[in-house]
């Protein structure tokens, strides 16, 4: 019948698991869900626990999971499009003293992140595309995109130095220092002004 996904077909299948390779330092596991909003959830939720049991990233399983979720939110809506025929996969290496790494791929057609518009600049604060993607890279050590825009590369190191917040091409190399409201000065002038005690940079 037209239109209707047969026995075999991804409509039929829940959220499953399979645990690929497990060892005192490493955990490899791989994950596939139906395109259906209703099973990012459970799924972030597991892989998030597994995550925190393995040790990889301590205290920063909040943040991966937010981008986790983030990433299957694409691929279920823009990628797969809501398409009951379509999986989307995951695949996640947790390794101790390196970190997390992520792969989230979905059946779509795929599409060009640098044509997607940058959410941080004037004139795009109104966007509704561009907000996921800038959330995980915000959230995540390296981001980037494969295979023609099906596949999104995450990765999170275990200690991993403060981010600085993505950053518009819009923005000006003007700062205002930390824990002060004087004007804004430049980075140059900064490094030539005698300071008694060193800040550190709030962003």
């Amino acid at each position: 019948m037209a239109g209707v996904c047969s026995v075999n077909n991804p409509s039929s299948l829940r959220t499953e698991f399979v645990r690929r390779h497990q060892s005192a330092s490493c955990l490899e596991i791989e994950a596939r869900m139906p395109s259906e909003v209703k099973a990012i959830s459970p799924l972030v939720n597991r892989l998030i626990r597994l995550i925190k049991e393995s040790h990889c990233v301590v205290g920063e399983a909040a943040p991966v999971g937010l981008a986790l979720r983030e990433a299957l939110s694409n691929a279920v809506l823009h990628g797969n499009r809501l398409d009951p025929c379509k999986l989307v996969l995951v695949h996640c290496r947790c390794e101790l003293g390196r970190g997390v790494s992520m792969v989230v791929t979905d059946q779509g057609s795929g599409f060009d992140p640098n044509k997607i518009p940058d959410p941080s600049a004037v004139g795009n604060l109104d966007a509704n595309h561009g907000r996921g993607i800038f959330l995980m890279r915000w959230l995540m050590d390296e981001v980037s995109f494969e295979c023609g825009g099906t596949e999104v590369h995450m990765r999170k190191g275990a200690a991993s130095e403060p981010k600085r917040r993505p950053r518009s091409s819009n923005e000006s190399d003007l700062h205002r220092p930390a824990n002060t409201t004087g004007p804004l000065v430049s980075d140059r002038s900064r490094q030539l002004r005698p300071m008694r005690t060193r800040e550190r940079e709030i962003c």
